[in-house]
């Protein structure tokens, strides 16, 4: 299961949601389905928007948690 953080990076960084949404040019919306984790992919160029504008990497904001009866690749 892909985890989220988005929502804890934009605690830590005092940043609310609208102005990120703004400075990447991203609906409230879109931005607030990829918080709640309610997509299904997200573009590269969205992922690396995110990352410039709160100043951290992929990893800071996607992790990864196997659910029971996932199979190690």
């Amino acid at each position: 299961m892909i985890i989220v953080n988005l929502d804890r990076i934009l605690f830590e960084k005092k940043i609310k949601s609208k102005d990120l949404a703004s400075r990447i040019n991203l609906s409230e919306n879109n931005l607030s389905r990829i918080k709640t984790g309610n997509i299904r992919a997200i573009r590269f160029s969205t992922l690396n928007n995110l990352c410039r504008e709160l100043d951290c990497k992929p990893g800071d904001i996607l992790d990864y948690v196997p659910d029971d009866g996932d199979t190690p690749c």
